[in-house]
């Protein structure tokens, strides 16, 4: 009972952000200029009708409520700054499967390796090889991804030649040619996950091999290495394994620089091209923040879930 009011809670908060976010960047979009339908060579009539349809003419309220009711619906408009007079979902879900592709590689990656960084840092406690990890660790959590992008487009793109600069898209996003042409960009968005998982995971398991019930278990009989998989892991990845879960479900929110940097076509550098065009593309902005507010308010709710979850003596909402 405690778990489902707590759910429901949350559902409620969450509705209530996404609505006053979505509220806020709609009304600032509303206040700046906007392109003029006469200076359109092409899809002119087609736009007049669309901004016809959305209640470009009426007052502003009347214009959210369209948006939301045919937002809902999937209509989000046609380009006009970008795209011109291409439908906004259309082009958003075509984008997508980009976007999700590196992310999933990205995130199979980084998870076991910063795992088994983690334990091999928390066994070796204080000794060189937790200080060269903890040293890497720190490295690399300090850099940006974008610098990551500079290293190994120079090193592994243009200095040895392994792999292209940029994305090779024409076979499709889960392709072998687009999989291998797009590892520079896995590297460097799997870098910095790599080192934070490594770190969280080794301060816990660091923390609960110092345990009195781990001595136990090895006083009973257990070896240190049955007695960190079957009582030490299980405990430290309560507070891990929800972090990985948050990352898994934000996979599509992508990243807006590696994939500029790269020439990926995903929703990211879809992003960074509605904002930069010579008069910023309303529409297909407008649907790119409802997105990205929505994934991280999803990811939000289920890694507070999943602590209940996994740890049944947590009890969410509880007093």
């Amino acid at each position: 009972m405690y778990l489902f009011k707590y759910i429901l809670k949350r559902l409620g908060l969450v509705l209530l952000t996404f609505f006053v976010v979505i509220l806020v960047c709609f009304v600032l979009v509303k206040l700046l200029p906007s392109k003029p339908t006469a200076s359109f060579t092409q899809s002119q009539e087609l736009i007049e009708a669309r901004r016809e349809k959305m209640g470009y003419n009426l007052p502003i309220i009347q214009q959210f409520y369209r948006f939301v009711k045919y937002g809902l619906q999937g209509d989000f408009g046609v380009g006009e700054s970008i795209y011109v007079g291409s439908e906004v979902w259309e082009v958003f879900t075509s984008k997508l499967p980009y976007t999700v592709a590196i992310n999933i590689y990205s995130t199979v990656l980084s998870v076991p390796l910063g795992l088994v960084f983690g334990v091999l840092a928390a066994i070796k406690k204080n000794k060189w090889q937790d200080h060269v990890i903890s040293t890497g660790v720190m490295i690399f959590v300090s850099i940006p991804s974008f610098i990551y992008g500079f290293i190994v487009q120079y090193l592994l793109c243009f200095k040895l030649g392994w792999f292209p600069a940029i994305m090779d898209a024409s076979q499709g996003a889960f392709s072998w040619v687009g999989f291998v042409s797009v590892i520079p960009a896995i590297i460097c968005m799997s870098l910095g996950s790599i080192a934070s998982y490594a770190r969280s995971s080794r301060a816990e398991l660091a923390e609960v091999l110092t345990s009195d019930y781990l001595l136990l278990a090895r006083t009973k009989g257990l070896s240190r290495g049955q007695a960190t998989v079957r009582h030490a892991m299980r405990n430290a990845m309560v507070p891990i394994f929800p972090s990985i879960l948050g990352e898994f479900i934000a996979v599509m929110s992508g990243s807006l620089i590696i994939e500029q940097m790269f020439s990926i076509p995903g929703v990211g550098k879809l992003y960074v091209s509605a904002i930069k065009a010579p008069i910023p593309d309303y529409n297909f902005f407008m649907l790119l923040t409802c997105f990205y507010t929505l994934i991280g308010l999803v990811a939000s709710i289920i890694i507070d879930i999943s602590y209940g979850i996994i740890d049944p003596r947590i009890r969410l909402g509880a007093r």
